[in-house]
């Protein structure tokens, strides 16, 4: 599939029943539900009934070969509000680790157990962080071993979303800690599992319409087939991993598929700011005109215009990169998020400052906004390991050519003879330019309706 951006009918469709449901579902709420802290169910329920809470609808949009179904659909969503938007799509990243890892008998039994059904909806968290790890996920310690016809899970994990109250736990655990990291595996921990233990809810500066937890696992015991994946397969990459080949991580890959998800929300919040921003320094009057006739207030908007399309750009490729199996050679996923998450930040801060002592209290949305936007910089990866990545990604890349120029071709063989640019097409052009005094006037005009550029 090339890289596109024109939508097909049915993304425009989606970007407008998104933003419906954003702005006339999700806003009037945003505020009570983070001022008070709340799980938004009856939001849910009603993003349920829509389509938009559910596993075909998520692994539809991951399987869309553009890879513009799922920014397009996470910007509109997340312009609501951050905090709700979470908690409506949480369960999705715990179904792209269960996609990555199980074999597709688990996929069919685990993925409705994610999502539910509207009037009976179910939760799902991905517990990977832990309170030592933080964004290095080679340095994580809950344990999984073997006991019978089982697996016995012990350790601590931080920042989980949905954590504790979820009906699917997806937990990474190592299994071998003599490989480190690569003896690591994926399982299922369902809700109320013995030994799962809520240690607290976290209370949280931004996104509090969000459940965010602190859990400890101890002797967790589940079955067998509770390993995502077969035993099989976990001990040949086990027994690669010992003799050096390298493998694919399930949790490294979700990573991948996430970043842009997670770029793309950023910049529905960035967006909201912006706009907010900009609707009110038309509205507000001082020193004789609206404050946006001001350099000071009109520069700084216009930086942002420009850097929140840049990322949306930077998270439009990358998503089509993911979609269509394209390597990630310079971390083209990192940069996404890296760049997404931080003009989030700076939006939100720009909104407060262009409304002055407005923006500071809670009449406006935009101090929310701005608690919401730092979240960003953190999870999913600190900007400071984005650019970590995208440095060693440049290293190993040295001497590389663009991305652009071995990237997927599209298009007939003749194309490459005839297309714009190519010799053949130069010269038929430069003949017809030299003998335009002697070919009649019809004939002249068929050639240059082929030479002359489409506008």
């Amino acid at each position: 599939m090339p890289f596109d951006m024109s939508l097909t009918p049915a993304q425009h469709d989606l970007v407008a029943r998104t933003h419906d449901f954003a702005a006339n579902v999700v806003r009037p709420v945003a505020a009570e539900y983070d001022r008070e802290q709340e799980f938004p169910w009856p939001v849910l329920e009603e993003a349920a009934v829509r389509g938009f809470y559910s596993p075909l609808f998520y692994r539809d949009l991951i399987g869309d070969p553009t890879g513009l179904s799922l920014p397009l659909f996470m910007e509109e969503l997340f312009w609501g509000c951050a905090g709700i938007g979470l908690a409506t799509v949480m369960p999705a990243l715990a179904l792209s680790s269960i996609g990555q890892a199980a074999t597709p008998e688990q996929l069919l039994r685990w993925a409705p157990e994610c999502f539910g059904e509207p009037g009976d909806l179910k939760l799902a968290a991905l517990c990977i962080s832990e309170p030592e790890g933080g964004s290095d996920v080679r340095n994580l310690r809950t344990t999984a071993r073997r006991d019978g016809d089982d697996w016995i899970i012990d350790g601590h994990k931080m920042w989980i979303g949905n954590g504790g109250i979820a009906n699917v736990h997806v937990v990474n655990a190592v299994v071998d800690p003599e490989l480190g990291h690569k003896g690591q595996a994926l399982f299922i921990v369902p809700g109320g599992t013995p030994g799962l233990e809520l240690v607290r809810k976290l209370d949280k500066l931004g996104c509090r319409a969000s459940h965010t937890a602190e859990l400890k696992f101890n002797g967790c015991r589940i079955p067998a087939e509770n390993l995502l994946g077969t035993e099989e397969k976990l001990e040949e990459r086990l027994a690669r991993a010992k003799e050096g080949t390298r493998g694919k991580s399930a949790t490294l890959g979700t990573f991948e598929q996430t970043r842009p998800m997670v770029a793309a929300q950023a910049i529905g919040v960035a967006r909201a700011a912006l706009e907010f921003a900009t609707d009110y320094a038309n509205e507000r009057e001082a020193f004789g005109g609206p404050i946006i006739r001001n350099q000071g207030i009109s520069f700084p908007l216009a930086d942002l215009a420009t850097r929140i399309d840049s990322a949306r750009l930077l998270t439009w490729r990358a998503a089509w990169m993911a979609a269509n199996g394209v390597e990630f050679r310079n971390a083209e996923g990192s940069m996404s998020k890296l760049a997404a998450s931080e003009v989030a930040v700076r939006a939100t801060e720009q909104a407060i400052q262009t409304c002055g002592g407005w923006g500071y209290i809670s009449d406006h949305p935009v101090e929310k906004w701005y608690r919401d936007a730092k979240l960003y910089t953190i999870f999913e990866g600190t900007s400071e390991i984005q650019r970590l990545v995208i440095g060693q990604a440049l290293g190993l890349a040295a001497g590389e050519p663009p991305l652009h120029v071995d990237s997927p071709v599209d298009g007939s063989a003749l194309n490459r003879i005839f297309g714009p640019g190519t010799p053949a097409r130069t010269r038929a052009g430069e003949m017809a330019l030299a003998a335009k005094d002697h070919i009649p006037e019809p004939a002249m005009k068929v050639a240059m309706r082929f030479l002359t550029p489409k506008r």
